[in-house]
């Protein structure tokens, strides 16, 4: 279902523990970098995603989500939105529960595939922001 309420965000944020961060970079400047260390701080399980490096921050960094040898709870995207729906197609081949587009990473094929896939969509929302607002 597409989620925009603050209950289920908060919900999602809740019981989520394992969340893959596509689109990872080590580049300090860049949101998915401080994002990553934000959630992995609050006690998340993070699992770099990006096929241009094995290592990102101390942690392996895996070239897909279909890499990932664990389950995944939320899949936080840092993508183009024209490079979402093979994400989603990935997200759903490993079962995940929650796909989270940041801001401005808005695609409604890609969120209506995810939908009738069975995941929760949060689209153009900051996990952080959210994290911030909701869980504190």
């Amino acid at each position: 279902m597409r989620v925009d309420d603050d209950e289920k965000i908060r919900e999602i944020l809740k019981t989520a523990r394992s969340i893959a961060v596509v689109g990872a970079s080590p580049k300090p400047w860049r949101d998915s970098r401080s994002i990553a260390r934000f959630l992995l701080e609050q006690g998340y399980t993070i699992f770099p995603v990006n096929p241009s490096y094995t290592e990102i921050d101390n942690q392996h960094c895996y070239p897909t989500l279909q890499h990932i040898p664990v389950s995944i709870d939320v899949v936080d995207v840092f993508r183009r939105p024209d490079e979402l729906l093979p994400i989603v197609d990935d997200a759903i081949a490993i079962r995940a529960r929650v796909l989270w587009c940041q801001l401005g990473v808005v695609n409604e094929e890609a969120a209506e595939r995810a939908v009738n896939a069975g995941m929760d969509v949060v689209m153009d929302h900051c996990i952080a922001i959210e994290y911030r607002r909701l869980m504190r």
